[in-house]
């Protein structure tokens, strides 16, 4: 696969990935998912970076963010994967052994309408669909669980959409598979997500061409929309 260009302007939302290198944890404890939340405050406080939701896991992480400037989502990553990198290093004496990231991480921009309740829906249902959780609501390390009570470290920015009066249950329902596989290649590939004419727009403007497919893509289920209208795989 071609190297993805790095072209991200302000003023649209991106989710953003970044694992472990081999999938190896970069969360030990408790403490240190805390640790990383004060990071992406303190890097809110550098960078005009919106944080709309965010789901934390042992070895890897889910943000969806709102860059206001062009420069702002790879400046934003970059000090913020460094500084978790450097203290990871520095509280568990594991300088000299190898790369904590499996490299820079991954983005692709969404379209701010129902597509961005799709993708929000999938960040915050992580840690339930792992089973970690029997509900996505009482996983701390979410944006879900920060909104519900009351965003205490101030993390959480208002969504470009409305966010529906019974979100929480939407969270909670699972998705189709169709939507799922969407998704994930949305992540694997950084292909935008949005309705066909943005995301072609978008391919050409960021250099995306090769991430579209040649044929149609499973249908999401567009929040409200009855659940027989979604092709699954």
């Amino acid at each position: 696969m071609p190297r993805i260009a790095r072209a991200a302007p302000g003023g649209i939302v991106y989710h953003c990935l970044n694992r472990g290198n081999d999938r190896k944890v970069i969360f030990r404890k408790g403490a240190d998912f805390d640790a990383f939340l004060r990071l992406l405050r303190e890097g809110k406080e550098r960078y005009s970076v919106k944080l709309l939701a965010f789901c934390l896991m042992d070895n890897h992480w889910h943000l969806s963010v709102l860059p206001q400037k062009d420069d702002d989502l790879s400046n934003f990553f970059g000090w913020v994967c460094n500084a978790h990198v450097r203290r990871y290093r520095q509280h568990y004496h594991t300088a000299g052994q190898g790369h904590l990231y499996q490299g820079r991480f991954k983005s692709f921009p969404v379209r701010d309408d129902p597509h961005l309740l799709i993708m929000h829906r999938y960040v915050e249902a992580n840690a339930m669909r792992a089973g970690l959780v029997s509900a996505a609501e009482r996983w701390p390390y979410s944006s879900l669980h920060h909104y519900l009570n009351g965003n205490p470290l101030k993390l959480l920015d208002d969504w470009p959409v409305e966010r529906p009066a019974d979100w929480v249950q939407f969270v909670n329902e699972a998705a189709a598979e169709g939507e799922l596989s969407m998704l994930r290649e949305n992540v694997l590939r950084s292909r935008p997500l949005g309705d066909e004419p943005w995301v072609a727009a978008m391919a050409r403007r960021l250099g995306l061409e090769f991430t579209l497919r040649p044929r149609g893509r499973p249908k999401l289920k567009m929040y409200n929309e009855p659940q027989s209208e979604v092709a699954s795989e």
